[in-house]
């Protein structure tokens, strides 16, 4: 993920977070979050992390257990470790294998059924064997 001048939020393992989260740095997640979390930089869900939330984000990479929406600007990286639930919008997806996903991906020009973004581009997807 790509630094920014912005600061890091890191929710450790062990903690629980229900509600609208909002940042305007990167967010590191290893603990557990219920709801909405919106950030202009980058988030990143660790290997035991567990969302249930509406999520937003400039990039992302996912380790842990995700359920729920995610509107990515840029790329959505899904670890070999990571159980996505629910429906994405992103521009750029790399799945690892092993990944589980399970619900409705939508790249490019479908990005904007979802309101994620702008409209145009190429639908990319990486794998990884």
């Amino acid at each position: 993920m790509a630094k920014n001048t912005y600061n890091e939020t890191i929710i450790a393992q062990g903690v629980r977070i229900e509600g609208e989260f909002i940042a305007e740095g990167d967010i590191v997640i290893e603990g557990e979050v219920r709801g909405t979390i919106t950030t202009t930089g980058d988030l990143r869900i660790g290997d035991g992390a567990k969302v249930e939330a509406d999520i937003r984000a400039q990039n992302a990479v996912v380790s842990g257990d995700v359920r729920g929406t995610m509107h990515i600007l840029g790329k959505l990286e899904l670890m070999p470790s990571s159980k996505f639930t629910g429906d994405m919008a992103v521009e750029v997806l790399s799945v690892g294998a092993g990944a589980q996903v399970n619900g409705t991906v939508r790249m490019g020009e479908e990005m904007t059924q979802m309101g994620a973004g702008k409209k145009g581009g190429k639908k990319n997807v990486e794998t990884e064997e």
